[in-house]
């Protein structure tokens, strides 16, 4: 059955969309050095030094692409979510809190989605020395949350696979298939009081 809810993910000392890419250049360095020291307590999270880099032009690609369809962002960067859930990012905190939304809450034109995280979708990690994925035919395109039946009867629901640690050991350099990323680009109703976060 396919997921008719969003879910996303943060750690549960921090309130949830607190989006790096809303940060300025000046507080950059010291939020990237506190997620790291989270890494050394627990947190299985990778930020790398190129990291922002990385994530910057993956948004701008991200955004083009979502446009070309007729998407309309309201933002220069979405908020991030799995559709339904994954216990593989939840497991990547200590302790994970989350906020779930169904889709009909959003205007169809304000919500997109690749298969899977778009990171390895949009296909520039190997500009930051990371191994290249082998090319799927959903990489390098934005969905329209309207195409999610057909994309899910078409290849399926991504493996979900949280079981032991083997399933994070250098995630970021294996060939990453685990869950469907939902971009929501408009802080409505993201920003509303009781936004159904736990």
């Amino acid at each position: 059955m396919i997921p008719d809810f969003i879910t996303h993910y943060h750690p549960v000392e921090d309130p949830p969309f607190q989006s790096l890419s809303d940060a300025s250049d000046g507080e950059l360095p010291m939020i990237i050095a506190r997620l790291s020291q989270r890494r050394a307590a627990g947190s299985k999270r990778i930020f790398g030094r190129v990291y922002m880099d990385y994530r910057r032009q993956t948004e701008a690609k991200l955004k083009d692409l979502f446009e070309k369809t007729g998407g309309k962002p309201e933002r220069s960067a979405p908020h991030y979510f799995v559709l339904g859930r994954s216990n593989w990012f939840a497991n990547l905190y200590p302790k994970a809190g989350n906020v779930q939304f169904p889709l009909s809450a959003f205007k169809p034109e304000t919500i997109s989605f690749t298969y899977p995280d778009s990171c390895v979708s949009m296909r520039l990690g190997p500009n930051f020395g990371l191994p290249p994925d082998p090319p799927r035919p959903y990489h390098e395109k934005v969905f329209r949350i309207g195409e999610l039946e057909e994309i899910i009867n078409k290849y399926g629901l991504p493996r979900d696979d949280a079981d032991d640690s083997a399933a994070y050991a250098d995630y970021h350099l294996r060939e990453f298939e685990r869950y469907i990323e939902v971009q929501v680009w408009t802080d409505a109703p993201i920003r509303t009081p009781g936004n159904n976060s736990r």
